[in-house]
């Protein structure tokens, strides 16, 4: 059996998952947020161009990597309180 030379363990992968799903579920509440906020398309539109910046920031950040090898705990932690505060933003908003 070969080895896997991407992976560089199972907590590796893992934290991988949970970045890429938390990245997904952060761009599209910062676009219910944006829509929410201009209460139309427009606001979803510059939502979703927020979320691109945002990928390409945390791309700058990582190396040139969107995911990189060996994603920091600290890095999933602040994704988690990125999309927490989006959330409850976006509850505050429509209530």
């Amino acid at each position: 059996m070969t080895e896997n030379s991407v992976s560089a363990g199972t907590a590796s992968d893992v934290r991988a998952l949970l970045a890429a799903a938390l990245l997904t579920y952060s761009g599209g509440v910062l676009m219910l947020v944006g829509y929410l906020l201009l209460s139309g398309v427009f606001g979803a539109i510059l939502g979703l161009v927020g979320a691109v910046f945002g990928v390409v920031w945390w791309r700058k950040v990582h190396g040139d990597k969107v995911f990189p090898r060996d994603i920091s705990v600290k890095s999933v932690i602040v994704l988690v309180a990125v999309g927490a505060v989006l959330t409850v933003l976006a509850f505050a908003m429509a209530a």
